[in-house]
């Protein structure tokens, strides 16, 4: 197990390269289930999620065939079980997707109940209540998720909560079924956009995606397809905030600038230069912050996944912020970390006050979930001194070589082994 050693007060700057989008790779991957040929899949992030979820793929049967670092050939004409391994799903939030792949190709799906970062109740009851809509039946049992249907039949379907994986499961399973399904209330996210048409490229009809009303028209087959990821936008929304936080001036590539408004629109309230380009967004900072109030919530609005890197954020502005958690019940476990490196933070339920303080200091920090694993290394490149950023498999579950990216633009970081006796180690 390994350790970022980070030390802080050096300004971000140069250029860094945006990956392909988690959240989009982990919903398409297990897409592939559903088609009759192989499907090339291009700017898949090279992370621990995407391993385990082509792993779980792997296991039921399908060939992976790796062309580079970011593509993929998934050929899942050999997938022989409706069962995934609940070893390798246990450990990853998006295994529940492939409720909704198997269940469309087989009528059948068994899987464990969702695992990745914990900091709230996950509930699946949309998904369930979805599936149901569509004739299936499901049992909870051990851990499992069992889902089968004689014959899925199109339906319309409102979902109570907006929900991004009911919506994403439903679409999954509606596709192949009979009749027209309608998901009223639906996610609105940009990897749900790219997950319609990944599978509008492999055949499917799904119309609306992007509103929160979403057609599906069933199709008997899926073909194979060649098919290249959005980028990350919250990756993206981390290094504009690294770059804020440092007083850096970073231009950001490979971006979809629309998908950044929410995060771009609370760094200008702050005090912070934005720039726009076609495929490219420029963060400068050279004056102080200024206090924001942010509330998370589904797409349009600020991302949950942002809320703990601008968390960090607000500690180190001028003014009293206040942020609401519109979305998780749990998500300022990485207070307390914080709290350790000077922040003047208050949690009440759903609502932090956050008073900003004029530095942070370094300090040994534990990373509790993969967003704030990406705050806790804001924390530390912007505090006094060298800090210790331990559980940092939580931040490679979604952050393709953060170390080496923030490295290009100047930061002092080095990775160390836990276990390792030496007090320095040498820089991979």
């Amino acid at each position: 197990m390994d350790k970022f050693i980070i030390t802080g007060e050096t300004r971000l700057q140069g250029e860094v390269n945006i990956s392909g989008a988690k959240n989009a790779a982990l919903a398409i991957i297990p897409a592939a289930i559903l088609a009759e040929d192989v499907c090339r899949i291009e700017n898949i992030p090279n992370i621990t999620d995407v391993t385990a979820i082509t792993r779980i793929l792997s296991d039921l049967g399908a060939r992976i065939r790796v062309v580079d670092q970011s593509t993929i050939e998934v050929d899942p004409r050999k997938i022989h079980s409706h069962v995934a391994s609940y070893e390798l799903a246990r450990h990853i939030r998006a295994s529940y997707y492939l409720l909704g792949a198997l269940l469309g190709r087989f009528s059948h799906a068994v899987v464990t109940m969702p695992g990745g970062c914990d900091f709230g109740v996950r509930p699946i009851d949309q998904h369930l209540k979805g599936f149901a809509a569509l004739g299936a039946e499901y049992s909870l049992e051990g851990g499992m998720v069992d889902v089968h249907a004689a014959e899925l039949k199109g339906d319309q379907i409102y979902l109570d909560v907006v929900s991004v994986g009911a919506t994403v499961n439903i679409m999954l399973a509606a596709v192949r079924a009979k009749g027209v399904t309608v998901i009223e209330n639906a996610a609105r996210e940009p990897h749900i956009v790219d997950l319609a048409n990944f599978l509008n490229t492999m055949g499917a009809d799904v119309r609306g995606a992007g509103t929160d009303v979403i057609k599906i028209y069933g199709v008997e087959r899926l073909h194979g397809a060649t098919y290249s990821i959005i980028p990350d936008q919250i990756e993206a929304g981390t290094y504009m905030v690294a770059a804020a936080a440092t007083a850096g001036n970073v231009l950001i590539k490979n971006v979809i600038p629309k998908h950044l408004e929410s995060i771009s629109a609370k760094l200008e309230e702050m005090g912070v230069e934005i720039e726009e380009y076609d495929d490219s967004i420029r963060v400068r900072r050279t004056g102080p912050l200024h206090k924001c109030n942010i509330k998370t919530m589904p797409h349009p609005g600020f991302p949950t996944d942002m809320q703990p890197q601008i968390a960090v954020l607000l500690s180190i502005a001028q003014g009293t912020s206040i942020i609401n958690e519109g979305v998780w019940d749990n998500r300022f476990r990485y207070v307390e970390e914080l709290r350790r490196m000077g922040a003047q933070i208050s949690v009440d339920g759903k609502i932090a006050v956050v008073e900003g303080v004029d530095h942070l200091n370094a300090a040994p920090v534990k990373v509790t979930d993969l967003r704030a694993g990406a705050a806790m290394m804001i924390a530390a490149l912007c505090a006094h001194g060298t800090s210790q950023v331990e559980d940092i498999q939580y931040i490679e579950r979604g952050y393709e070589d953060i170390e080496g990216k923030l490295r290009a633009l100047g930061a002092e970081i080095r990775r160390v082994s836990v276990f390792d006796p030496a007090p320095v180690a040498r820089v991979v």
